[in-house]
């Protein structure tokens, strides 16, 4: 069983998880690495709002409660703007923690994936490989949105 853990940004603390949950059990998203496989969550909290100081304690937390994996949800990917600090979060936590981490949780929305085309947000390579867990086809963005 792959035990997990997922950090959300701050700006989204009153979210239920919801959609987390929703694509956890599916194994839709980035939770579609997981095909086949038994999963358990064993933390959800934010990052403590900018600059991320809870990321530097809470996967501690979810490492003694047997985290193997930490998720760093979607809202960190398509909010305005997006997380300035995601890479960083990507690399504290191996780093720190020896945890794997995988970003996005739930398929990004119809609504997000419009705003941020328009924008130009995620044309690059390095967006690109970032979102490549949580972009779905039309038909799953709009199931999220």
């Amino acid at each position: 069983m792959k035990k997990i853990g997922i950090i959300i940004c701050h700006r989204y603390h009153t979210c239920a998880g919801g959609k987390c949950l929703r694509s956890m059990r599916h194994r839709e998203g980035a939770f579609a690495l997981y095909k086949g496989e038994e999963i358990e969550l064993v933390g959800f909290t934010t990052c403590g709002g900018c600059p991320g100081g809870n990321v530097e304690y809470a996967p501690a937390e979810m490492k003694r409660n047997g985290a193997e994996v930490i998720h760093l949800a979607t809202g960190l990917v398509v909010g305005y703007p997006p997380c300035p600090r995601l890479e960083a979060f990507c690399d504290f936590i191996p780093a720190k923690f020896g945890l794997e981490v995988v970003i996005g949780t739930h398929p990004i929305p119809e609504n997000y994936f419009l705003t941020h085309q328009a924008l130009g947000t995620w044309s690059s390579a390095r967006w690109q490989d970032r979102i490549q867990n949580i972009l779905p086809a039309r038909e799953m963005r709009l199931a999220y949105d």
